[in-house]
């Protein structure tokens, strides 16, 4: 009898903490939003990629050809008022041309019938009115290949806080109609996160370089247009306890 008493006061006791775990196990009430900010900014600063190939019999040729070039490029630049800081060598290369056997010639094996020597100059130019007259400059002065244009912002943090701010309104909009539709209470939140999108990214123009040679314009044209910053945001809001009436 003794026994029984034991066990039923056991199970007594037990029950409300079964009870209470399988609540805990119950999935908390939630409501997730994904927001989206954007802000529109003009541009105050143009990145452009320049190259100068040359080609000649020899490597030490193609390179003496080249370190010429890109030096009256570079003196160009520094006179226009473009500082050091914003001119960068981004890359060398020299390169063997072969000539490949076919049925038109008697040769054998490849041949190397000249080097070509590339050297890549990164530009930032901070006045974006003189992109055209840089582009057309570097052309005239031995530019032949590149041409990439990126059309930036030097601080673009306050145009990426608005971004973000839109971002949060937007999710806080979607909490509440779905909350209203649902005939619930929206309770606080609970996790935000931000997912950025990427930056802006450059402008391909592989043909720049050889129509502003051939067209001999005073100066290249080019429009900068808008930069447009994206942020996403992840927000996780409670589901209040009372129903909305």
């Amino acid at each position: 009898m003794r026994r029984l008493i034991l066990s039923t006061a056991i199970l007594a006791l037990a029950l409300p903490f079964a009870a209470h775990a399988q609540d805990n196990n119950r999935p908390f009430p939630q409501i997730v939003v994904t927001g989206k900010g954007e802000a529109a900014v003009a541009p105050d600063m143009a990145i452009v990629n320049l190259a100068v190939m040359r080609e000649a019999e020899t490597a030490r040729e193609a390179l003496d050809q080249n370190n010429q070039a890109m030096a009256d490029v570079i003196a160009a630049m520094k006179e226009a008022g473009i500082e050091d800081r914003d001119l960068q060598t981004a890359g060398l290369s020299i390169n063997p041309r072969y000539v490949y056997p076919n049925d038109n010639n008697d040769e054998q094996e490849p041949r190397i019938v000249a080097y070509q020597v590339t050297n890549n100059l990164t530009v930032r130019v901070r006045d974006i009115a003189r992109v055209g007259e840089v582009l057309d400059q570097s052309v005239t002065l031995g530019v032949n290949q590149g041409g990439s244009i990126a059309f930036v912002n030097d601080d673009p943090s306050a145009a990426t806080a608005e971004a973000r701010k839109n971002a949060v309104e937007d999710a806080m909009g979607r909490a509440r109609t779905l909350a209203e539709t649902a005939g619930v209470e929206l309770g606080d939140v609970i996790q935000i996160s931000e997912r950025n999108a990427p930056p802006p990214m450059p402008y391909p123009q592989p043909q720049m370089m050889r129509m502003a040679a051939d067209s001999g314009a005073e100066a290249v044209p080019v429009q900068a247009g808008e930069n447009n910053y994206v942020v996403h945001v992840d927000v996780t809001f409670a589901i209040g306890n009372g129903a909305q009436q």
